[in-house]
C-alpha cells in the first residue's frame, strides 16, 4: 500500500496545488460577484473528485482505496451539482460546500486510520480531513455570513488543505526514494 501511495505521491501533489490555485484566486478576486465562488468551486471539487478516483483507482485492492473512491464520487457529485445549479441562493451552496467538506473530511480521516500502519506521515492526511470537517462544520453554524467573510473563510481552508496535501505529498515522494525496490521473482 504504502509503495503504491508513494510512487503516486504526485497526484496528492495536484491536489494541493489545485487547492493552493483555488485559494488564491478567492483571495485575489473577493469582489467579484458569488458566481466567482461558485465557478471556482464546482470546477475544483470536479478536479479533486477526479484526482481522489485516480489516487484510489492506482491503490486499488490496497487498504483505503475505497475511501478516496467515495471522496472523489462526493466531490465530482458537488462540482456537477453546483455547475448545474447556478442560480442557487448562497446559503444552499453554502451548505452544499459544507457537507462536501465534511464528507471529505471523514473520508480523510478514515484513509488515514487506515494508513497508520502502512506510513509514517499519515497524520497530515488526518490533520487536513479534521480541518475539512471543522470548516463544514464552520460554514453550517455561521450560514448568515456574507459572501466576502465566506470567501475569506473559503480560502483559509483551500491554503491550509493545499500546503497540508503538498506536505503529504513530498513526505511519500521521500518515502518512495528510500524505499527498496522489489522485483518479481519468475515462477517456476
Amino acid at each position: 500500500m504504502e509503495f503504491s501511495l508513494a510512487r503516486n505521491w504526485w497526484v496528492l501533489a495536484l491536489r494541493g496545488g489545485l487547492a493552493i490555485l483555488f485559494g488564491v484566486l478567492v483571495i485575489v478576486w473577493p469582489f467579484l460577484a458569488w458566481l466567482m465562488v461558485l465557478a471556482s468551486f464546482a470546477v475544483y471539487a470536479l478536479l479533486d473528485g477526479i484526482f481522489a478516483i485516480a489516487a484510489a483507482l492506482t491503490g486499488r485492492g490496497q487498504a483505503p482505496w475505497w475511501a478516496l473512491m467515495l471522496e472523489g464520487v462526493v466531490g465530482i457529485s458537488a462540482g456537477v451539482l453546483t455547475l448545474f445549479w447556478p442560480a442557487v441562493t448562497e446559503v444552499a451552496l453554502l451548505f452544499f460546500i459544507a457537507f462536501w467538506a465534511i464528507a471529505t473530511g471523514v473520508f480523510e480521516i478514515v484513509a488515514a486510520i487506515r494508513l497508520r500502519r502502512e506510513i509514517a506521515d499519515e497524520g497530515f492526511l488526518a490533520v487536513s480531513g479534521v480541518l475539512s470537517v471543522l470548516f463544514g462544520i464552520a460554514l453550517l453554524a455561521w450560514p448568515g455570513a456574507g459572501a466576502l467573510a465566506l470567501a475569506w473563510l473559503i480560502a483559509a481552508y483551500a491554503l491550509s488543505f493545499g500546503m497540508l496535501m503538498l506536505i503529504l505529498a513530498f513526505q511519500l515522494r521521500k518515502f518512495a526514494r528510500h524505499a527498496p525496490r522489489t522485483t518479481a521473482m519468475p515462477m517456476a
